[in-house]
């Protein structure tokens, strides 16, 4: 079994400040809340593993500093409340679906990009595509993943493209489809690769929803969240990416903080780029200490690329295999099919929660 020692909980990283951008309160003449604290600074020149097709590699960060301070509210307190008051009532109507369906866990973090111009600019895009035009997810599911993967359980994040654009596929979750909608064909390549990592894997491509996965703290995210139906890309560089971008970088800034583990299962380009964007791209190099955050790269699963170095990663029992070794934490069940399971990481979490309780 692939193993590591255990990695000091200080080593961990930061990424970089951004400008601070004009909210929109300049536009909707909104209140400014009382309760904003100043900024903390982060450390930096810290590493984190990286693993390319196999191949274990050292990557250093740049000098930077944090940005975000998300302790104004804590979670599941009434965040949403507080700032709901301080919006004018134009603004509180065009934000309503995120304080409606964002997670209580997710809105105290994310709640001061919603007032930034680009958001205001996007929500106004996609309240007109709605209106004119059937958009997927259905607005209910846009944030789905925020309610089945809270906030302080992400442990996995795995970035996908835009949603599917037919109907009865799009929920929220990247690569997932909703039941009884079977696997397309990028998750049919990812299910083959499991088989292989995993023989007792059920391949079912009848089975395409990934909602156990999420509920395990996979984090499954699109880069774009909305797209117009039967229109690929349609709703891309409108915004979404700015916000997902920030999604990505809370989430590392947070488990720079606390020391939590964090996976990064990039496939293709476009989620290696966002990611390297705030991390800093790799470099080769070695070392025998790695912090608590792991990157792991290679093409994307479509069709058109998996041959090309998809298959044969072992990228998912290499992830199970660094949290339960390395990290001391429970595996991930990359079964799908319900009423199944993978055996070793079922025997090796009873083993793990069965140490937790001895004295």
């Amino acid at each position: 079994m692939w193993c590591m020692r255990r990695l000091p909980t200080n080593s961990v990283m930061t990424v970089a400040r951004k400008r601070k951008q004009t909210t929109i309160e300049d536009f909707f003449g909104t209140k400014k809340s009382t309760n904003e604290a100043p900024n903390k600074k982060g450390k930096s020149g810290a590493t984190f593993m990286t693993i390319t097709n196999g191949a274990a590699i050292k990557t250093e960060t740049k000098a930077v500093a944090k940005e975000a301070n998300t302790d104004k509210y804590p979670a599941n307190s009434n965040a949403k409340d507080v700032y709901s008051k301080n919006l004018s009532s134009n603004l509180r109507t065009l934000l309503s679906l995120e304080l409606e369906t964002i997670d209580d866990s997710w809105f105290p973090h994310l709640m001061d990009e919603f007032k930034k111009p680009y958001f205001v600019k996007l929500k106004q895009f996609v309240t007109k595509e709605q209106a004119d035009h059937t958009v997927f997810p259905p607005a209910k599911d846009i944030y789905s993943w925020t309610r089945l993967t809270p906030f302080n359980k992400v442990k996995v994040v795995i970035i996908g493209q835009d949603p599917y654009h037919n109907f009865n596929q799009a929920h929220g979750l990247a690569f997932s489809v909703k039941p009884p909608t079977p696997a397309p064909p990028s998750l049919k390549n990812i299910y083959k690769e499991l088989k292989q990592e995993y023989p007792d894997f059920v391949e079912d491509n009848k089975v395409g929803d990934l909602t156990h996965w999420a509920s395990q703290g996979v984090l499954l995210l699109n880069t774009s969240l909305t797209v117009r139906a039967h229109n690929a890309n349609s709703h891309s560089k409108h915004g979404w990416e700015t916000f997902t971008k920030r999604v990505v970088q809370l989430l590392i800034q947070d488990r720079e903080a606390d020391g939590k583990s964090l996976v990064f299962l990039l496939w293709g380009n476009n989620a290696i780029k966002l990611v390297e964007s705030l991390l800093g791209s790799t470099s080769v190099g070695s070392g025998s200490k790695y912090p608590n955050i792991m990157v792991m790269k290679s093409v994307h699963p479509s069709p058109l690329s998996a041959s090309r170095g998809f298959f044969g990663t072992n990228h998912f029992k290499m992830i199970n295999d660094w949290l339960y070794n390395t990290r001391g934490e429970k595996m991930i069940d990359w079964s799908v099919v319900p009423g199944t399971s993978l055996r070793e990481v079922q025997e090796a979490n009873a083993r793990l929660e069965s140490e937790s309780k001895d004295p």
